[in-house]
């Protein structure tokens, strides 16, 4: 059987699911993945702690893992974008969503372990694990661990204080953003804003302005790349994502939901290291088994 061991991580970013448009992401550096398309330009930085992949030679972390705000979060996806048009704030969501369905892959407790992530990490999240083509979205305002409202005309670049070594989001806002935050009532607190933002009036009433810049970290303790596991505790036992695994990547998704566009989309896709079978052989063998299953009238539901 395999396990954690036999894969390394390989992460990739674009502007589409269209993984042939993707750049290589360069795991805990500060050269950030620059997206420029129709719909937004954006810049990208994904980092994460005693990781394992490639490239080659890439730091096994970053010094955002030592910084105060961070020091038990076992990984981050840091973004600033730039709308080239606007979006009402109630259309704009963040999550993963998958292109074959995974219903007969999810581990015992996963009922629980979701209601876990509902009740205390993100009361927004919704979606659809059951589907063919499943998904997990949450509201960009109220999803988001950190919101920053940056100027209009400004630049998506990120901006490191004197001295610092790796440039740390914080929640609030800068130039004219700061009257926006006040007009519209937003709490300071990033716990607070999160909140707020959980009524859909107020999603509705905040737009993501053409042209104005916008940043946002993504980051939490639960997910471990190092061993593909979660780690959600309250009782419950680590999850083993390579135990469950059917070759799909995981995939991050900044998405229109009223348009259905996908505005930028990052890819983690496990890579075997000692002769075992690439993505595409596992998705097929882990699919051929679920078809011949059902012909012949076996019971796939053994995780019920």
């Amino acid at each position: 059987m395999a396990s954690h061991e036999d894969y390394i991580l390989k992460v990739t970013a674009g502007p589409t699911y269209d993984t042939t448009s993707h750049q290589d992401v360069h795991v805990n550096s500060e050269d950030p993945i620059n997206i420029s398309s129709e719909h937004l330009d954006a810049q990208i930085h994904v980092r994460i702690k005693d990781y394992r992949g490639l490239p080659e030679g890439s730091p096994s972390t970053s010094p955002y893992f030592s910084t105060p705000q961070h020091p038990y979060d076992r990984y981050s996806i840091s973004f600033s974008f730039k709308p080239k048009s606007t979006i009402r704030g109630d259309h704009l969501v963040f999550g993963n969503d998958f292109d074959h369905p995974i219903r007969d892959r999810l581990p015992p407790l996963f009922d629980k372990a979701f209601s876990i992530v509902k009740w205390w990490i993100d009361p927004g999240l919704e979606g659809d694990v059951q589907s063919d083509e499943p998904w997990l979205y949450g509201a960009l305002l109220s999803s988001l661990n950190i919101f920053k409202i940056g100027g209009k005309g400004g630049d998506v670049k990120e901006d490191k204080e004197a001295g610092e070594e790796v440039a740390v989001y914080e929640e609030g806002a800068e130039g004219d953003g700061e009257g926006i935050r006040k007009d519209k009532g937003i709490p300071s607190a990033a716990s607070a804003r999160q909140k707020h933002f959980l009524n859909e009036a107020k999603r509705k009433d905040f737009e993501f302005e053409q042209g104005r810049v916008y940043k946002c970290d993504f980051f939490n303790p639960y997910l471990d790349f190092n061993e593909f596991s979660l780690k959600l505790g309250y009782g419950l036992p680590a999850i083993s994502i390579v135990s469950h695994w059917d070759g799909q990547p995981l995939r991050y998704v900044l998405k229109n939901k009223d348009t259905g566009k996908e505005l930028f989309v990052i890819v983690f896709q496990l890579i075997p290291t000692n002769g075992e079978e690439s993505a595409e052989q596992k998705f097929e063998e882990v699919h051929e088994e679920e078809s011949s299953g059902k012909e012949g009238g076996g019971d796939n539901d053994d995780l019920d």
